[in-house]
């Protein structure tokens, strides 16, 4: 309660001298609040966790806030500093009847300003941050994307159809200030990315670059991005091979090199079919031992047609590569940060869910898919709703995910119905709902079903007989205000 109340005064003092400089300093505030239930039945498709140890309950109820405040000096010169409550379950956390626990994080803060007399722009702090994907479908991108990190960007505007983007992030330093050593520890993880918009007539295009400077002592173990429900080592299965696991453990060297590049594409001449594409290629841990090397290609294209008014069409592919046979010569998947990529609201994807933990978290890499959707269909004013269904079959050898399982225990490295192999496949409908109450406010239902067809030689009889005794469901169902 101490830290809570702290960080309230800190606040209100804030509030206090920006309205006692009204004259010099407006202060303007955004926000957005949503309460909801999810209803499951067999979540993950078996019902348990990715290790098969706990049991998810049918009926849980999340509430989320989140206060965003810009402090605006003039119109090259502000400060933004965003304060949340976030993903809480009712009875749990601070929801609890009595002695709640502390929830209230920063979760944006950072300084904006153009330097005088031009428009190159700089941000710098804890601010949102993503890797260009053009597809309005799709949430954003598999590598890094729909996350904030602490980031020195800059923009330079070249001329009206081109602009030059380039930054610093830090994404990990285990350690802070000092190591735990007389002897200095590569205990961070930072990233160095440019990107290149261009913008003209009925196209546009995105080239872009990210390197990645990864020390070998850095906690990527101890790391969750949400990318694997219910696990705690979801930024080394992003980014490592399963043959890290192999003895000797670890990064021969002290830090090793990543890099990613790609470039998003629309093109729009043919409006109202619009169409859209994103190429991305990755790799890690090149120089190090081959059982630790991790590198692959992943692609989307997609196309909708806009010129309709009661529904827009769309469709969406992927491809990526996958696992080989083989664990001694490293991962042939895209190395990932954050994923948080789907098509269409996809029910099998982490991507534009407006609920939290309403998806099958299905890994983007390591797989190849479709999805069609009728989106944006309504008869009635203020009432819409988006149909989608998606295909998905894995592009990874059975015996890669199996050696996988072997070596890290299963679900801690790849899980069933995330990570899928070339002899299994999933189903999926999701019916969404959207009801504009007031301007403001919005009755939101999104309802999903999924099916798996699993590989009993990958994730044992245990789990396949658990995932086929019955097909995965949701219905979440809530309010969303924003501010």
């Amino acid at each position: 309660m101490k830290r809570l109340g702290l960080l309230g005064l800190c606040f209100s003092l804030l509030l206090g001298l920006a309205g006692q400089s009204a004259a010099a300093t407006e202060v303007k505030m955004v926000g957005d609040a949503r309460v909801h239930a999810n209803v499951w039945s067999n979540i993950d498709y078996t019902g348990w966790n990715a290790n098969g140890t706990r049991t998810g309950d049918p009926t849980t109820i999340w509430e989320r806030f989140r206060l965003r405040t810009d402090f605006i000096a003039n119109e090259g010169l502000k400060f933004r500093f965003g304060i949340r409550v976030q993903n809480r379950i009712w009875g749990n956390d601070t929801f609890t009847v009595d002695n709640p626990t502390v929830a209230i994080d920063v979760y944006q803060a950072f300084l904006q300003f153009k330097w005088p007399g031009t428009n190159v722009e700089f941000s710098i702090g804890m601010q949102d941050f993503d890797l260009p994907m053009s597809n309005p479908m799709l949430a954003s991108s598999p590598v890094i994307g729909g996350t904030r990190l602490a980031a020195a960007i800059v923009s330079i505007p070249v001329c009206d159809a081109f602009k030059v983007n380039g930054g610093f992030a830090r994404l990990l330093d285990t350690y802070k200030d000092f190591d735990p050593t007389t002897t200095q520890i590569a205990d961070e993880f930072d990233a160095y990315f440019m990107t290149l918009p261009i913008t003209l007539q009925g196209f546009a295009a995105t080239p872009w670059a990210m390197i990645g400077v990864a020390g070998r002592d850095a906690g990527y173990f101890n790391v969750g991005t949400g990318s694997m429900r219910n696990s705690a080592e979801s930024l080394a299965s992003n980014l490592f091979s399963a043959g890290t696991y192999l003895a000797p453990r670890g990064f021969s060297n002290a830090q090793n090199l990543y890099f990613w590049v790609g470039t998003s594409m629309s093109v729009t001449v043919l409006d109202p079919f619009k169409f859209y594409a994103d190429v991305i290629y990755g790799e890690g841990n090149a120089s190090d031992r081959g059982k630790n090397r991790r590198g692959g290609l992943f692609f989307d294209i997609a196309a909708e047609y806009t010129g309709l008014d009661i529904v827009t069409p769309q469709v969406t592919f992927w491809y990526s590569t996958g696992e080989d046979s083989s664990t001694t010569n490293g991962s042939e998947r895209l190395p990932t940060i954050v994923q948080n990529w789907g098509p269409s609201n996809s029910f099998l994807f982490d991507c534009t869910q407006q609920f939290v933990n309403g998806h099958m978290a299905l890994n983007p890499t390591g797989s190849w898919g479709f999805a069609v959707s009728l989106n944006k269909v309504s008869f009635i004013q203020d009432l819409t709703h988006r149909l989608t269904f998606t295909f998905a079959q894995g592009t990874n050898s059975p015996r890669g995910l199996r050696n996988a399982n072997l070596l890290a225990g299963t679900g801690n490295y790849v899980q069933l119905g995330r990570d899928l192999a070339t002899t299994e496949n999933l189903l999926a409908i999701n019916f969404d709902n959207e009801y504009k109450i007031y301007e403001n406010l919005s009755a939101v239902v999104e309802t999903g079903w999924a099916h798996g067809n699993f590989d009993k030689s990958v994730w044992g009889r245990r789990f396949v007989n658990a995932a086929n005794s019955g097909d995965a469901w949701k219905v979440a169902f809530g309010v969303t205000y924003r501010f």
